[in-house]
């Protein structure tokens, strides 16, 4: 065994290894790989190669005992399998990505209490900055939150108030919306397809705007199915058969997002139903994966990557001593597509 893998099995690689491998001072090192102090470009360019060579990876926990923070955003969220928070972090990876602040991801499947856990360990190590889905948290989440002394993105939501800031959209104005459009298509038998509420906050306050302006109009939910757990094209499948087994009437059915609306559409499909003449259909998220279904379903973009990048900005910024550049909330404003699941003829009647 050579003296380097020796050294190597025994203990991990230190500035005076990258030192010796370079011929400069450890101070010139430490310089040279905190970005700090005037170090000529020749001697840079040594240094780096060593350390680079060497594999050598710079302890910053410890680099970081004098500040008290490391160079991460923590990121919290409850979901990564339903495709709509990688696009969020898309967005602030993005962002981040032109500064030296790394995001680390936690997830806390919609459970308050595993959300405590995921901050707990999160703050533990005294990140720069947090980036947590929602408004609604448990009161320890809160405290914790409050008690941080970094800044802290609440995204997704702006209805309601935030700790810090808050990126996102209404959920209760895109619920009425949606169902302002529905109504102007004609329809008026509609069922609901969705999530359990007390999991998920968000598609509770689109339910509590779309029922709103349905009951304005005189018009009631004819009938509902709720789910728990993933959002899937199977469980679409499964309660929209489930749904129209009860009610055959129903004119328009609206999912809490687009992957159970897909699920429906194509069981829907499969029936040799008249879309959107028979029944119309809508999600919820604008998922661009969906758009090689044979009908493109309708829906609102949530503007997922945006919030991910405005979030992203508003830490960076506010790290680097800067105001954010936006106010404490940010409210975005979603897109409604109608696809061809959402018959456009206003004041028409259901077709044959």
């Amino acid at each position: 065994m050579s003296r380097k893998t020796a050294r190597s099995a025994r203990r991990p690689l230190t500035l005076r290894d990258v030192s010796e491998a370079s011929g400069v001072s450890e101070m010139t090192v430490s310089r040279v790989l905190r970005n700090r102090g005037d170090v000529s470009a020749a001697t840079r360019a040594r240094v780096l190669e060593a350390a680079r060579a060497l594999g050598y990876v710079p302890n910053k926990i410890a680099g970081a005992l004098a500040s008290q923070r490391v160079n991460l955003v923590a990121v919290v969220i409850p979901s990564l399998s339903n495709m709509v928070f990688p696009e969020v972090l898309g967005g602030i990876t993005r962002i981040l990505d032109e500064t030296g602040l790394q995001p680390v991801v936690g997830v806390t499947h919609y459970s308050p209490e595993r959300e405590e856990k995921v901050l707990y360990e999160m703050l533990s190590w005294r990140p720069s900055g947090v980036i947590v889905a929602g408004l609604e948290h448990s009161e320890a989440s809160r405290a914790m939150l409050r008690a941080a002394g970094v800044p802290v993105v609440e995204i997704m939501d702006t209805d309601g108030e935030a700790i810090d800031a808050a990126v996102g959209i209404s959920h209760r104005r895109a619920g009425r919306e949606m169902a302002q459009e529905i109504l102007a298509a004609g329809y008026r038998k509609i069922g609901f397809l969705g999530t359990k509420m007390p999991l998920d906050h968000r598609a509770r306050k689109r339910f509590e705007g779309f029922t709103e302006v349905l009951a304005r109009a005189g018009v009631e939910i004819a009938a509902r199915e709720f789910y728990s757990g993933g959002s899937a094209l199977a469980k679409g499948r499964e309660m929209t058969a489930a749904i129209l087994a009860r009610r055959p009437d129903l004119d328009f059915i609206y999912y809490s997002n687009d992957l159970i609306g897909a699920g429906g559409l194509l069981y829907c499909l499969e029936q040799g139903f008249d879309i959107p003449g028979r029944i119309g259909l809508a999600g919820f998220n604008g998922v661009e994966l969906l758009q090689g279904l044979p009908r493109r379903l309708a829906t609102m973009d949530a503007c997922r990557q945006e919030i991910g990048e405005r979030a992203a900005a508003i830490i960076a910024a506010r790290i680097a001593g800067r105001g954010a550049p936006d106010g404490p909330v940010v409210t975005l404003t979603p897109r409604l597509d109608p696809g061809d699941t959402l018959r456009r003829d206003t004041g028409a009647g259901p077709g044959g």
